[in-house]
């Protein structure tokens, strides 16, 4: 959404500069090009495709022409015919639009073309009224040239698997989540459920987005066949999973809607698993949700911090990071912006915050990138949150990268890519992280960086039922204070913690006697270490 309405914005730009003077086309043809344009500022771009096509025919090698129809194929991200008819624009000879070879670079970008791309920059920064060339961030593109130059000259060492049929299909697949314990895959796609599954006609023709899942066979050792979240997850419109919590049991949903006034703009959604069953999303409200847009959340492992990106004011630029900190189950906090060391004034969207509740992955294209979305960390260090690093390359590419997820004994990575080699449009993708400490700043494992689950359920002494609301506090073995979360309302706690240590755990609750206890986490050697451990309070 956020790149769509920006290449309207900037297509605004550019269509009302053109004028019937530069078109050497008959007064027939100068309508529908105005019709068009109508169009593609209404956000039927496939429309305002059709009707430049109708004109093309008629005017071949017209290099206004040309780039329209290439801009609107852009914009679907229909590449290879984009750069079929923007590089013919440029062969005309005369009227080059100088937008042509900002497109061409991107295009030239993407084929990792980088010196060439960087010259189509230069071309239209000179030829670009120097404002216009600031608000299009020519320099920047040129940056991700060069840093993908150096990144691809130091690649990580990681090994990249496409997920297959079982999760990826020959449509557009996305936004991988995970719960903590590697059990449960959800993502997005634009597969068709049934035949007769309804298109997004107003926007790019192809289907709305929906919610899968995967559960993991531990016999097996391979993911099941993605289907559908059953229930009332998925609707008629665009439905999209941001975010699952470490326990698997609620999701976070991204919905615009526009049927719906609560989702106008852009709204965040949560929905809980229970009995099996997945509830109907409800909104999450202020002050997460605004007025503006609101594109996606994560939350912490101990469910007492919720990330979230928004275009609200008070950030840096288009889409933000944001934490706010739970008050009660129903209310949480103001929230705060990352700063403008994390935020830049590009899009940052994306989140996914590692098991250790303090490395928080995110995408951004801006600097820094190695062309259009890349996939970054930043790392919370005392109160402060480090400047985000670029994962690097092959993880990420000269396409959209991520996002991204992180297993809890970090060696396993999920991340959705566009690359040649996928099955459709996007993928999902899995990475081997056996040789990258990707939670290390200097990427080299010093130790066992994974962490290990510790689960259960707190029940009443006396009547048997799950506790809610119970406090637990972690200490490790030289008192310290080191973690903390609670009950849900069925008494259930789950929460990830480093392996190989012993922890007293304190249970609090009103009307209830306090209870500590001594456990010991032991770290596994090849798959997550998860202990169920059951309390009973007693009045």
């Amino acid at each position: 959404m956020r790149n769509f309405l920006f290449l309207m914005l900037f297509t605004g730009l550019v269509l009302a500069s053109t004028t019937a003077k530069s078109l050497p086309i008959d007064a027939t043809d100068q309508v529908k090009m105005g019709l068009a344009k109508q169009k593609f500022y209404a956000g039927d771009v496939i429309g305002a495709l059709n009707i430049y096509k109708e004109v093309l025919v008629k005017n071949p090698k017209d290099a206004t022409v040309l780039y329209y129809v290439g801009l609107c194929q852009f914009t679907l991200k229909d590449y290879d015919k984009a750069s079929e008819n923007l590089f013919k624009a440029k062969e005309a000879g005369k009227d080059i639009k100088y937008e042509t070879y900002l497109y061409t670079g991107k295009l030239l970008q993407m084929k990792a073309k980088y010196d060439e791309a960087i010259a189509e920059f230069e071309t239209y920064k000179k030829l670009a009224p120097p404002k216009e060339a600031l608000e299009e961030d020519a320099d920047v593109w040129v940056n991700q040239c060069n840093t993908a130059k150096t990144l691809k000259a130091a690649p990580v060492d990681v090994k990249i698997a496409n997920m297959g049929p079982e999760i990826n299909s020959k449509y557009d697949d996305q936004s991988p989540a995970i719960s903590a314990d590697g059990m449960k895959l959800v993502f997005n796609t634009r597969r068709p459920e049934t035949t007769n599954s309804p298109v997004d006609a107003e926007g790019d023709g192809k289907y709305f987005q929906d919610i899968y899942f995967s559960d993991y066979d531990t016999l097996t050792k391979a993911w099941k066949k993605a289907i559908g979240v059953p229930g009332s997850i998925n609707t008629d419109a665009h439905d999209a999973v941001t975010g699952i919590s470490a326990d698997g049991k609620m999701i976070f949903i991204y919905k615009n809607d526009l049927k719906d006034p609560q989702s106008r703009g852009g709204d965040i959604y949560m929905s809980k698993i229970v009995s099996g069953k997945w509830r109907t999303p409800e909104n999450m409200a202020k002050p997460i949700n605004t007025t503006y847009w609101e594109g996606g959340a994560c939350i912490s492992p101990n469910g007492k911090t919720l990330f979230f990106t928004s275009e609200r004011p008070g950030g840096s630029g288009n889409s933000d990071i944001w934490m706010v900190k739970r008050l009660t189950k129903t209310t949480w906090d103001k929230p705060v912006n990352l700063g403008s060391d994390v935020n830049s004034s590009f899009d940052e969207v994306g989140l996914f915050l590692a098991p250790d509740g303090k490395t928080l992955f995110f995408c951004s294209n801006g600097k820094g990138s190695i062309g259009d979305y890349d996939i970054f960390k930043t790392v919370l260090e005392g109160d402060k949150w480090s400047k985000p690093v670029n994962l690097g390359y092959p993880i990420n590419s000269d396409k959209r990268d991520g996002p991204f997820v992180l297993s809890a004994d970090a060696q396993t990575g999920y991340f959705a890519s566009m690359r040649d080699s996928g099955m459709g449009e996007s993928d999902i993708y899995k990475v081997d992280l056996s040789n990258y400490a990707v939670l290390e700043k200097d990427g080299k494992k010093k130790e066992n960086n994974g962490l290990s689950i510790l689960k259960g359920v707190v029940r009443d002494g006396y009547e048997g039922y799950g506790v809610a609301d119970v406090d637990i506090d972690f200490a490790d073995e030289t008192g310290a204070k080191i973690a903390n979360t609670s009950t849900n309302e069925n008494g259930e706690y789950f929460i990830t913690l480093k392996g190989g240590v012993k922890y007293t755990m304190t249970l609090k609750k009103k009307g209830f006697k306090d209870l500590s206890e001594v456990v010991e986490l032991k770290l596994g050697t090849k798959d997550t270490y998860s202990l169920v451990k059951e309390f009973l309070l007693k009045k």
